[in-house]
């Protein structure tokens, strides 16, 4: 798993219709985009060193709403 800052790390619930668990990356361990990773969980707002598993997966903002920066720089213009 590689993350860079300001991906979203998702953590599936090891229980059948389990609460998902959704971080910010605000640090990460290596400079290859390796963990440990700093993340800033978005139900409490805590910040953990989290060391991610097979039940984990890394979100990058651009890969949700791939035209959102395009959004963005027509709305300055």
């Amino acid at each position: 798993m590689k993350a860079e800052v300001g991906d979203l790390v998702v953590v599936a619930s090891r229980k059948l219709l389990g609460q998902v668990r959704v971080g910010e990356v605000i640090a990460v361990g290596d400079s290859s985009g390796g963990g440990p990773y700093r993340v800033r969980w978005s139900d409490d707002g805590r910040e953990t060193l989290f060391f991610p598993g097979p039940d984990a997966h890394v979100e990058h903002p651009s890969d949700k709403h791939p035209d959102a920066q395009a959004e963005t720089v027509s709305d300055k213009q």
